[in-house]
């Protein structure tokens, strides 16, 4: 949410890339909330229970706010792209509107993937038990309820969520693996820069993509181990990319100091 005020609210703050991470932000915020306060109430109350319309909306929520990440961390790696190996041709390739139509069709595809993933619920008939062995809804937990063969559901769903999260992680190392290899021919100081920058986002791409291929792209089986890392790709990379990215770039830091020194002026002068 600072990091969110700080782009809105700072002059400074105004390229395609500052752009880029406020949407990031935004839905790290909301996708750690859709699961971060249900967890924290279910781990005061004993009886923990959930209705159908809330695990569905839990569901929806998750995939929708995790998928609009996954698409924004995309859209950060081209403007990288453009930014580094077509300098010169940056401001008439990464115009606002173009910006603008990237992130509303990382928003449409976002709603499509998370309707997808409704309609494979729905179509699972429950009538047995209704435990859930997990700190969340999911497709996953829910393929263990179902009273059917959910081979074909397990396959859609490896199909849908695995090949966002494989196919993503693919494109995103290899678009910064030409990065890399083009910043050969840049100025001592240019190659810092874009390699401090390329660094954080391979970092924040690692970490969040790392659990989702573990958990989305094997067959309908469970691990001990599943939940813990559920947490932490649900809360653990939502808390630690914005640490990220303003621990380590000087221009977001520099606009939270004005921002706050803004704010102790008006503040004295009251």
């Amino acid at each position: 949410m600072l990091i969110i005020v700080t782009i809105k609210t700072s002059r400074a703050l105004g390229s395609p890339m500052y752009f880029f991470l406020f949407y990031l932000s935004l839905s790290d915020t909301c996708f750690s909330t859709s699961v971060a306060p249900r967890m924290i109430v279910d781990s005061i109350l004993k009886n923990n229970t959930i209705s159908f319309s809330e695990c569905m909306i839990q569901v929806f929520s998750f995939h929708f706010f995790g998928c609009l990440e996954i698409f924004i961390l995309i859209l950060m790696a081209v403007d990288r792209y453009v930014a580094i190996c077509k300098p010169l041709h940056y401001t008439t390739i990464m115009s606002w509107r173009v910006c603008s139509v990237l992130v509303a069709v990382a928003w449409v595809g976002s709603c499509v993937h998370s309707l997808a993933q409704i309609f494979l619920a729905l179509s699972l008939p429950f009538c047995g038990p209704n435990v859930i062995d997990h700190y969340l809804c999911d497709l996953q937990p829910l393929l263990k309820l179902a009273c059917a063969d959910t081979y074909m559901v397990n396959v859609l769903l490896v199909s849908n969520s695995g090949a966002i999260c494989t196919v993503s992680f693919v494109m995103l190392m290899f678009s910064y693996v030409i990065i890399l290899r083009s910043l050969r021919n840049h100025s001592a100081e240019g190659r810092k820069k874009a390699l401090s920058t390329c660094v954080s986002h391979i970092i924040v791409v690692i970490l969040f993509f790392g659990p989702c291929i573990f958990i989305y792209t094997r067959p309908a089986t469970t691990f001990s181990m599943d939940k813990m890392i559920a947490v932490f790709y649900t809360l653990g990379t939502p808390l630690i990319n914005p640490l990220i990215y303003t621990l380590r770039n000087a221009e977001v830091k520099n606009a939270m100091r004005k921002i706050w020194s803004k704010k102790q002026i008006s503040g004295d002068q009251r």
